[in-house]
């Protein structure tokens, strides 16, 4: 070999080595992302307290799934604690605002399902040592058969001493309470990992026996407190489908306040500027053995997932975890 090809060999050898560096080290520091949760004396109370300004933001990169393939989005994020509680600040870009979760359209023969779903942030905490979860995130979550369709694969954990608390807002469902789903992660059933926290609420499905029409619609004589929605506490009886015109549409999943254990997540929430602001807050401890204790003096990881007017297949995920410190 010559001199000359020798020099090329080294540089292409050298490139590939920068390359491989740089790209380990970006892993590494997406592994290692770290959200410093500020201690302040004062709970912030609202989306732009200026207590918020104590916590530094970081960007959270989130990598598009399914239909969302090769996009990504950027979740900027702050966290306060106080004695008691613990707060966390959401801001992403979201053009449309999305709280329809498949209506009822009415054709002037039949009902049918619109096709809108909701917008939704979840984050998964472990409550107990999940398997690969600090490495993986979710992934180490999704349990099914190997080379099956995703449909077919289970968010659970792997075994029954791994618990994990999931904290799920939804546009459609929670928010109307200013809540945001307080549940937790374990084994699978036929279906999910999934489980209600202790406790009532959640939403009802707004449809007949037979899954035909709507079953209950707005009272007339009642003002509702959520003029987009349609609380179940708030909602009667369809009784005469006579009056239904063309066009009329009434919402599918009616919410029910969220109490107990369940209820555990306060949200406060706006849509404006094409994105969403989100603040969710809880105790520090709720003396539920479905929540995760979080101890100031500890450290703590947690994934993060972003769905857009779309079910669980459709999302933005975090591909690793962050760790939430307490700054004493």
């Amino acid at each position: 070999m010559n001199k000359r090809n020798l020099i090329g060999v080294v540089l292409i050898l050298g490139l590939i080595f920068v390359g491989v560096f740089w790209e380990s080290q970006r892993a590494r520091g997406a592994a290692k992302m770290t959200l410093v949760a500020a201690k302040v004396k004062k709970a912030p109370i609202g989306l732009d307290d200026p207590i918020w300004q104590k916590a530094e933001e970081i960007n959270i990169p989130l990598e598009g799934k399914a239909k969302f393939a090769e996009k990504k989005l950027v979740v900027r994020t702050r966290a306060v604690y106080t004695y008691e509680d613990l707060y966390f600040r959401f801001a992403w870009k979201d053009a449309t605002r999305s709280v329809t979760k498949a209506a009822w359209q009415f054709d002037g023969q039949k009902w049918n399902h619109l096709e809108g779903n909701e917008d939704r942030l979840a984050l998964l905490f472990e409550i107990t040592r999940i398997k690969n979860f600090g490495s993986q995130g979710c992934t180490a979550t999704c349990h099914g058969p190997y080379r099956h369709p995703l449909r077919d694969y289970k968010f659970s954990t792997g075994t029954a001493g791994e618990k994990g608390d999931l904290w799920h807002w939804k546009a459609a469902r929670t928010d109307p309470y200013n809540h945001a789903d307080d549940q937790w992660l374990t084994i699978p059933n036929e279906q999910t990992g999934r489980r209600n926290d202790s406790g009532k609420g959640g939403d009802v499905r707004n449809e007949t026996e037979d899954k035909s029409r709507p079953l209950y619609m707005k009272n007339s004589a009642q003002k509702p407190s959520k003029p987009e929605f349609l609380l179940m506490n708030e909602a009667v009886r369809i009784t005469d489908y006579s009056g239904f015109k063309a066009g009329d549409i009434i919402p599918y999943r009616l919410p029910q306040n969220l109490i107990g254990s369940r209820g555990d997540i306060k949200v406060f929430s706006r849509h404006a500027d094409g994105g969403w602001t989100l603040m969710l807050y809880r105790p520090l401890d709720t003396d539920h053995e479905d929540d995760v204790i979080f101890d100031p003096r500890k450290m703590y990881s947690f994934a993060m997932a972003v769905f857009d007017d779309s079910g669980d297949e459709d999302s933005y995920d975090l591909e690793t975890t962050i760790t939430l410190k307490f700054k004493r």
